[in-house]
């Protein structure tokens, strides 16, 4: 793989290659910059087909969580981190704390998060061997949790203000809006979707999840 060559690579500080044969951890954190703080982003677990595809994924994501913080006016730059989730992917949590050992390493220039297949407990068992993870339980005083309800709602009010813009008001009672993806985010979407008086078409790879949001919020 030659990082400099992919097309997503946009000058990044570090890109970071993390193997443990004990445990089964293939990973990649990509720090695109660091000029406004620490770089700040999510850890995706995914089942990519390649290896070329994990560091094109990581160096584009990363890439955009600096606008992201940038934009949001936080003190914080950009990265991220992807698990390759490969054939015989076992998700223990000595996986877990090996990866926590690798973002300790880099000293607070990262700091992490939740993301795509990963979980508030998952970050629970990373924040065994680090620090700089964000995203845990959620305590007296302090922000925490999933993030996902969060997310959907900035996507549901993201949707209102294109109805607005579209048809003059805000309103998606009675409109079909399609929803890919019935996930931890898409499922908190649909279910304000529902809320709001939406018709709600979703497609999902995991028929489960397609049932639970058909079952719960009609969806079709």
């Amino acid at each position: 793989m030659a990082a400099f060559d992919d097309s997503a690579f946009d000058n990044h500080e570090r890109v970071i290659f993390c193997c443990d044969a004990a445990t089964g951890l293939r990973a990649i954190i990509a720090i695109h910059s660091t000029v406004l703080g620490p770089a700040a982003g999510g850890t995706r677990l995914w089942a990519y087909e390649s290896d070329e595809e994990a560091l094109h994924d990581v160096l584009r994501l990363s890439q955009g969580m600096s606008y992201k913080n940038a934009m949001a006016g936080l003190k914080f730059g950009g990265g991220k981190a992807v698990i390759i989730k490969t054939p015989d992917f076992n998700g223990s949590a000595a996986l877990y704390e090996k990866f926590g050992e690798y973002v300790d390493q880099l000293s607070g220039s990262y700091v992490t998060a939740e993301d795509v297949g990963m979980s508030v407990d998952i970050m629970e068992i990373v924040s065994r061997k680090t620090k700089y993870v964000s995203g845990l339980s959620k305590k007296e005083g302090h922000a925490g949790g999933d993030p996902s309800p969060k997310t959907s709602y900035g996507i549901f009010k993201g949707i209102e203000a294109a109805v607005k813009f579209q048809l003059g008001n805000d309103s998606v009672d009675g409109l079909t809006v399609a929803v890919q993806g019935a996930g931890h985010v898409g499922y908190y979407l649909c279910k304000y979707l529902s809320a709001a008086g939406a018709k709600i078409l979703v497609a999902d790879i995991d028929d489960t999840r397609v049932n639970r949001v058909a079952d719960e919020f009609g969806a079709t």
